[in-house]
């Protein structure tokens, strides 16, 4: 990401597991936005799951890696795997700009639950300084819908903060790893590398019903 000026998606995540709400949310900011490229980035230790059980770091970035693999505008990144500690969103975007340089454009996108408490976060400001934030959201969402510090905090950086409705959004990791330990189907929430990669390493004390597909498991 070098040379003439280029806009860079950073989807960061527990990824755990990546199922296509991120995907449809990466590909809409992408569109949307006119991105370059997106960056995916599983996260090392969330700040916001220390007391979360989450699986290891090594299983959700091969999910990751296996869910992109066919979209050539997507890439994964180890970035916050590999630092160790905790992932900070500033010390991740601090790193991008220090490897990439200004003429890149970057813009981070997230969910919308996640920014709830975004006037929380370390140097939230300064996020803003670094990138653009798209919050993806549900059809019907509202700002209305976010607490009063996040309100004002997004209307301090109104010209950098973006809203982006996307109906996947529905789908969420917490109601997959429900689904696979009372032993449902996940299929069609996560793409089938994914699924499959579940089944073989018994994530999630996965009960998955057998493969229909003549898939190896």
């Amino acid at each position: 990401m070098t040379g003439k000026s280029k806009r860079l998606g950073i989807m960061g995540g527990t990824f755990d597991p990546i199922h296509y709400g991120h995907l449809v949310t990466a590909e809409g900011a992408r569109y949307t936005f006119g991105l370059d490229q997106v960056l995916f980035l599983p996260s090392g230790r969330p700040p916001h799951k220390r007391d979360a059980q989450v699986s290891d770091a090594e299983h959700r970035y091969m999910m990751t890696v296996l869910a992109t693999l066919t979209n050539p505008y997507f890439e994964v990144s180890r970035l916050e795997i590999d630092r160790g500690g905790i992932s900070y969103t500033i010390d991740t975007l601090r790193a991008l700009r220090e490897q990439l340089g200004p003429e890149t454009e970057l813009f981070f996108i997230t969910g919308a639950d996640a920014i709830f408490d975004i006037a929380s976060w370390k140097d939230s400001d300064e996020c803003l300084a670094l990138a653009h934030f798209v919050a993806a959201t549900r059809p019907g969402f509202s700002l209305e819908d976010l607490p009063e510090s996040t309100r004002q905090w997004v209307a301090r950086h109104q010209e950098r903060f973006h809203m982006l409705q996307v109906p996947a959004m529905a789908i969420s990791s917490t109601e997959i790893r429900q689904r696979v330990r009372e032993g449902c189907s996940i299929r069609y929430l996560v793409p089938e590398p994914v699924e499959h990669y579940i089944r073989r390493q018994r994530l999630y004390n996965q009960a998955l019903p057998p493969s229909r597909s003549g898939a190896a498991n």
